[in-house]
């Protein structure tokens, strides 16, 4: 009877193991740091997703709020909410999650060195109520609080201080804390390994509160810069999945019957920004001023760009050319907005000559080189377009990992940024990237030190509207005097395809996220 224990056991092990699905997947670069309050990053947060959870998140098939950790909220007052946590969830170690964690993440993330203050925006406390309930009380009514809510992100709190983690690493620096390269979270998914820009592995946590129809038992990442290698990796099968395919090897793709490719518009606008705070340029031939700083410079960089040219030629027709800062899907787009100024070189030509820069200038000139579709052809591609105005832009490309933390460094004088709206709402887009470098989340990248009083003005009072006919003016509003005023230069939103073998079910979302709960390897 025991030997016939032992060879059922066996066969159910070799069951399982039969059943084992992994899923191997690529895009262009790696993330910086699993410290999940250090660097608001869309890859890297969609990534900390599988590890460590939320509250609540979206639904990906309608993407309206859903439960997580959780259960319900009631908005006691307007200043209050009240929010129930699920019971029975046990940290990676073991260990229950429990309001302490709640209340400490929340506060986490509005620590000094969080790049995530802009998501815990308006929250005035948290405080615990009971072992399963917390309340957050906010400065005044905040009607996208739990959109919010969507991007913070639960971690022990005895973990973190027993680690040396209390604080978020600080992406600025090479300082590092116990969390920059190990997690610890309450999600499906477990941090197995990870060598930067080599290589990472997540297990399946079999200890996982919830249930998903997801089939995979491990998710592998490999980072691969080169777009040819990268998608020479999917047609040879060694991975399923690539986020983000070439835009001139996809119609390959599509022919190829073993393959599929997902298209979808990201909620993604990719634009530039320039340094509006420094009286004189860093390397540039322009002495005791920064052209930047006024309005004729800025509208003749805009209009000497051909957004069309760059959407047809660089991204082989994936982007949409735009001159708002936020993407359709958000609230606050406006189709005034939304056109951009005709390409007119004479003109910017003549503005630049009226600001006193009929030469042009040299300028710094700072863009990823594997962040955003095609990033660095399309910065050499304005470079040439500049060029015919008389700017010089030198131009300087840079991994993700090291690029972000330069930029925030305030290192750069124009340099590329992709943002996306994980609010789906403007006010996330205005406070990031418009509203003067302040606390709480304010600027928190605008690297460029952009400041408009006026707008600032419109900025904070969109922050506490509810009125569900004021506030979506006052969000066109702010966007309208961002645009007047060329706070950046706003080229094309992303519209993104995914890559994939044919025996791979994923849900496609505006934020160019997987959700790992769908995933299947059929």
């Amino acid at each position: 009877m025991k030997f016939r224990l032992i060879a059922l056991c066996a066969m159910l092990g070799l069951g399982a193991m039969a059943q084992a699905k992994p899923f191997k997947w690529t895009s262009s670069s790696d993330i910086a740091t699993w410290d999940i309050h250090s660097q608001n990053n869309a890859l890297q947060n969609g990534i900390h997703a599988a590890v460590y959870e939320t509250l609540v998140y979206y639904n990906s098939k309608t993407f309206k709020i859903e439960p997580v950790l959780a259960t319900s909220w009631n908005q006691v007052s307007p200043t209050q909410l009240r929010v129930n946590l699920r019971t029975g969830v046990k940290f990676h170690d073991g260990s229950a999650f429990t309001a302490d964690d709640a209340v400490y993440s929340i506060q986490r993330a509005m620590a000094k060195t969080s790049n995530f203050a802009v998501y815990a925006q308006g929250i005035d406390k948290v405080v615990k109520v009971n072992a399963n309930t917390i309340d957050i009380f906010t400065k005044g009514p905040n009607p996208v609080l739990l959109n919010q809510m969507t991007e913070l992100r639960m971690m022990s709190k005895a973990w973190a201080e027993k680690n040396n983690s209390v604080e978020p690493k600080d992406i600025k620096t090479k300082d590092e804390n116990f969390a920059h390269r190990n997690a610890m979270g309450t999600g499906p998914y477990t941090l197995k390994e990870w060598k930067q820009d080599q290589r990472l592995v997540l297990a399946k946590n079999p200890n996982w509160w919830g249930s998903m129809d997801s089939n995979v038992t491990e998710i592998v990442y490999s980072p691969i810069k080169a777009d040819a290698t990268r998608m020479a990796a999917l047609l040879t099968g060694e991975v399923d999945f690539v986020l983000d395919p070439s835009p001139q090897d996809l119609p390959r793709v599509r022919q190829n019957n073993a393959l599929k490719v997902m298209d979808g518009v990201e909620n993604r606008t990719i634009f530039f920004g320039m340094d509006q705070f420094r009286e004189e340029l860093v390397g540039s031939n322009i002495k005791g001023k920064n052209p930047l700083k006024d309005l004729r410079v800025r509208q003749a960089l805009n209009m000497a760009i051909d957004a069309d040219a760059i959407t047809r030629v660089t991204m082989r027709g994936l982007g949409q050319p735009t001159n708002a800062l936020v993407a359709p899907q958000v609230a606050g787009w406006n189709e005034s907005i939304h056109k951009r100024p005709p390409v007119d070189v004479a003109r910017a030509q003549k503005l630049l000559a009226d600001a006193g820069y009929k030469d042009g200038f040299e300028v710094d000139f700072a863009c990823p080189n594997n962040r955003y579709i095609n990033d660095e052809e399309i910065c050499q591609a304005v470079t040439a377009m500049w060029s015919r105005i008389g700017v010089k832009a030198k131009l300087r490309t840079l991994p993700l990992v090291t690029y972000f933390p330069m930029i925030q460094r305030y290192e750069a004088s124009i340099y590329m940024l992709g943002w996306g709206v994980p609010t789906f709402d403007a006010l996330y887009s205005l406070q990031s990237l418009v509203r003067t470098v302040g606390a709480g989340g304010d600027g928190n990248y605008n690297v460029g030190r952009y400041s408009n009083p006026k707008l600032d003005v419109v900025i904070d009072r969109i922050k506490t509207e509810t009125d569900p006919y004021i506030r979506p003016r006052l969000l066109t509003e702010a966007l309208q005097m961002a645009s007047d005023d060329v706070s950046h230069i706003v080229l094309h939103n992303q519209i993104i395809p995914w890559a994939m073998k044919k025996n791979i079910d994923v849900v496609h979302r505006a934020d160019n996220r997987i959700d790992w709960r769908l995933v299947k390897v059929n």
